[in-house]
């Protein structure tokens, strides 16, 4: 029996119910000084330390002395409610002494929770004690530092009027009415004062001159340069399957395709290395973002891996990763924006503000998704670092489409182009055009023995149908040739199917399914044949097919497929005509691995299938889509591919040493006079160059292959003078410099020579009647159509 004042025990009873409320209660109070805090400092604590900002902090954000007396208040609060708990404490102490000893471990219990709330009740106001006097600490020196501006510097606070930096005032004008737009402008340090937005526009953007009364020595101070280190080949890949990440069916089927291929890579380092010899090769240190993998962008390809989607972006994305990390560089891989706002050192806030910090990477490997990501997020330095990017773009961009301003003004303008960049920058799958740089991918090359197994082994009347989503199968008028291939051939598909045959598919066609790539294989292996319907454009499979042993039989378009006749180039950043369904099997490789046939034009059809089953063909595998050739191609970019550098004037008139050009003796083109000195740092060397005009509506892509040699834009700004057509025999009855996607260029009728006024409209592509195109041309090694003969 307890002996106590009933009052006593009920007062106590009543605080011990009354404890779990008071909690709530101590935890929002907790809450509103977080909150209150977070209101009172705003920018200047959320993204980074006070200690770090060169600026002042503005007083009237952290709200004076008002600021302060509210903490105060909270801090005698909190003091206050400390005082009554522990008056609460010793009266339930007191009252526990008459317990039985029975009863003593049920009353420590019920003390220990009243005393843990109590030290936290006090830990809240000891902090919000020290908050205080740190925000007091901090108004004295905001207020000292701001007194200074104000009285020492307000006249040097002033937009200058310097001619070197035009668009000072009107960004400082910009500033004063938008500063609040975007955090990342408070994380730089701008408070809303004049300085502060003279020195974000001098020290973190380039609008403005430096103050003078700053301290220019950390700026002025060149960070050490570190000493290069030399790429290494290598042959182990497991880091790299480390390196790019798990979590999505996109990323598992391209680390099996690394892993399959790793002897492969291995094999083909070592020829390489040997190749080379004693070539210093730097480390890159290496961005690959893969924009169309994040979901920001949808993500649309993963879902789709096990269903029959296209995977040939996946196969090139596995291929680069693997070429970069085989050449010895140092690879960074991110496939969310996450991740690649940390690695770029991006500022918080909605990316209207410069990186944090120098951009740490030599080059990034991006897609066109990736490319906005970065645009919108890098500020101004997407601008100052975007010559360090290459994009990775299928169908590739032409120059008419790249350029912003000629793309608006004369109807190019597209969803992908209008990046103003280097149009070599653009990187494709096949080389569609010179335009662009050719990176491409790798097929499965087979040894000897695995040939001879192959050609052993082939099914003479067996086909393979080039489609694994039940939409290619929908082509009109398919029923007509399936059936005459039928005569001939047993017809296999691999058609992605959930519990029954779709319906697309023929009932005399045997389909496998959906098969994993080891088995895909295999199946090419056997057959004799592999048909495509038309769909889809340049995928990888009929090079697989070819280096298995198959003979690729294709359509022919007539028309030709191009953005104005057809839905799938429509919005695509070039105006190129598709022949066939993969030009580049038909036109670098041909018969008697690839036919190319009417198949609307029945008897042609026929008689090809029956010439096909005649046919012996051994596997086959250009060395550009081996793997030593795309590693050959890519460390050529590396080495070689500069688009930082500033360039030299293409612009007429700008030529004042003598012509370096000679005429053939043929007198049919020019080439490089062998006295004169080659351009340094140019690439390919100009010796290789040879300039044709060509016929009037031919495109100098055309132009050159009809001579057996590769466009070359980077020559062109060696032809761009009226002397080139002088020394061609062209008489210029008048010159003019434009801009335009097709010059330089004579006119007809009449003798008007046009040279180029934008650099960035140098183009292999693009055909008028009206003009006759000055054209320059070059080598190309043997099965690599990316590099002349001098190029490695």
């Amino acid at each position: 029996m307890i002996t106590v004042n009933p009052d006593g025990k009920i007062m106590v009873r009543r605080c011990l119910v009354t404890l779990r409320p008071f909690r709530l209660f101590v935890l929002g109070i907790g809450f509103f000084t977080l909150c209150f805090l977070m209101t009172s400092l705003g920018g200047q604590f959320s993204a980074r330390r006070l200690g770090d900002s060169p600026f002042t902090i503005r007083t009237e954000v952290l709200g004076g002395p008002e600021s302060r007396g509210i903490l105060r208040k909270m801090s005698d609060l909190l003091e206050l409610m400390v005082k009554r708990m522990d008056m609460l404490a010793r009266l339930e102490n007191s009252s526990e002494l008459h317990r039985a000893a029975s009863d003593t471990h049920l009353a420590a219990d019920r003390l220990s929770p009243g005393a843990g709330l109590m030290e936290r009740i006090q830990a809240i106001a000891q902090n919000v004690s020290d908050i205080a006097a740190k925000v007091d600490q901090i108004l004295r020196h905001s207020l000292l530092l701001h007194s200074k501006v104000s009285e020492g510097r307000q006249d040097q606070c002033e937009a200058p009027s310097d001619p070197k930096f035009p668009d000072c005032s009107g960004k400082v004008e910009w500033m004063r009415a938008r500063w609040t737009s975007d955090p990342c402008y408070a994380f730089f340090g701008v408070d809303g004062t004049e300085c502060s937005f003279l020195i974000y526009l001098s020290e973190v953007e380039w609008f403005c001159p430096p103050l003078p009364w700053r301290n220019q020595t950390k700026a002025q101070t060149a960070p050490k340069t570190l000493p290069r280190v030399q790429a290494v080949f290598r042959s182990n890949l497991s880091h790299l399957l480390e390196l790019m990440g798990s979590g999505k069916e996109s990323l598992i089927f391209m680390k099996k395709r690394t892993k399959r291929l790793t002897s492969q890579w291995a094999t083909a380092a070592q020829r390489l290395a040997q190749k080379l010899g004693d070539i210093q090769r730097d480390q890159k240190q290496i961005l690959v973002h893969i924009g169309f993998l994040t979901e920001e962008s949808g993500d649309v390809f993963s879902p789709r891996v096990l269903k029959g989607g296209p995977l040939g972006e996946m196969v090139q994305w596995a291929d680069i990763l693997a070429a970069l990390y085989v050449l010895g560089h140092s690879l960074r891989v991110t496939v969310s924006l996450k991740e690649l706002q940390s690695n770029l050192g991006v500022p918080p806030g909605r990316g209207n503000c410069p990186l944090t910090m120098p951009l740490p990477f030599d080059l990034i490997y991006t897609d066109y998704h990736g490319l906005q990501q970065m645009k919108q997020h890098m500020g101004l330095s997407f601008k100052k670092y975007r010559c360090r990017i290459r994009v990775i773009d299928t169908f590739g961009t032409e120059p008419a489409y790249n350029h912003e301003e000629y793309a608006t003004l004369h109807g190019y303008r597209t969803n992908w182009g209008y990046w103003n960049l280097n149009p070599k920058q653009f990187m494709t799958m096949f080389p569609h055009t010179p335009d662009n740089s050719f990176m491409g991918f790798v097929s499965e090359e087979l040894n000897e023995t695995e040939k001879q197994l192959i050609k052993g082994g082939k099914a003479s009347n067996m086909a393979v149908v080039y489609g694994k989503e039940a939409s290619i199968w929908k082509l009109q008028g398919k029923e007509k040739f399936l059936a005459i291939l039928n005569k001939y051939m047993e017809i296999h598909g691999t058609v992605y199917y959930e519990s029954q045959r779709p319906p697309e598919v023929p009932a005399f066609v045997k389909n496998h399914g959906l098969l994993p790539q080891p088995e895909f294989q295999q199946l090419l292996r056997k057959a004799k044949l592999f048909i495509g319907f038309g769909f889809p454009y340049e995928g990888p499979a009929p090079l697989e097919a070819i280096a298995n042993g198959c003979v690729f039989l294709q359509s022919r378009f007539s028309p030709p497929h191009s953005s104005l006749n057809h839905e799938f180039f429509r919005g695509k950043p070039t105006s190129r005509e598709v022949f066939s369904q993969h030009p580049y099997a038909e036109n670098f490789i041909g018969k008697p691995h690839v036919w190319t046939v009417d198949y609307n034009n029945s008897e042609e059809f026929e008689a090809a299938i029956k010439a096909i089953m005649k046919t012996q063909v051994d596997p086959y595998l250009p060395y550009e889509y081996t793997c030593e050739g795309m590693l050959e191609r890519i460390h050529a970019y590396i080495q070689h591919q500069d688009f930082c550098a500033v360039p030299g004037s293409a612009l007429p008139g700008t030529h004042t040493s003598p012509s370096p050009f000679v005429l053939a003796p043929n007198a049919t083109h020019l080439e490089w006079a062998r006295n004169a000195s080659l351009v340094p740092g140019a690439w390919p060397p100009t010796h290789s160059l040879r300039a044709w005009l060509a016929a009037p509506g031919r495109a100098c892509t055309d132009a050159c292959l009809d001579h057996g040699l590769i466009c070359e834009p980077s020559f062109f700004p060696f032809l761009n003078s009226r002397d080139a057509f002088l020394k061609l025999q062209v008489p210029c009855d008048s010159t003019e410099w434009e801009m335009h996607h097709l010059y330089p260029a004579l006119a007809q009728p009449g003798q008007e020579c046009y040279l180029q006024k934008e650099p960035l409209l140098f183009s292999c592509a693009g055909a008028n009647t009206k003009y006759q195109r000055l054209c320059p041309c070059r080598d190309f090694r043997k099965g690599q159509v990316a590099l002349c003969r001098g190029c490695l």
